[in-house]
């Protein structure tokens, strides 16, 4: 590596077309580092390729389905289960 580089050339990224344009796509996120289970990331690979999206992209959906959807839990399949046997009765 060089002591010194020289940066007078340099434009910044808004002013170069294909790195403005990711710079518009990425507002509103943040960059993490995430560990996850090789499988994990190779089913998220595997699923997003058979939708012609990136594997980040559906890992992100999928993360923000699960925050904007009600859980599973006990008493939501109880209920669930009520309306639907309530329905055949009828």
């Amino acid at each position: 590596m060089r002591k010194e580089y020289d940066f007078s050339k340099a434009r910044r990224a808004k002013d170069v077309p294909h790195l403005a344009r990711l710079q518009a796509e990425a507002k509103g996120k943040k960059r993490i580092t995430i560990m996850l289970d090789n499988y994990v990331i190779e089913a998220f690979r595997q699923l997003a390729k058979s939708e012609g999206i990136g594997y980040q992209t559906l890992i992100n959906r999928t993360l923000r389905d699960s925050l904007e959807h009600e859980p599973l839990t006990e008493e939501v399949m109880r209920r669930v289960l009520r309306e639907e046997i309530g329905a055949y009765k009828t």
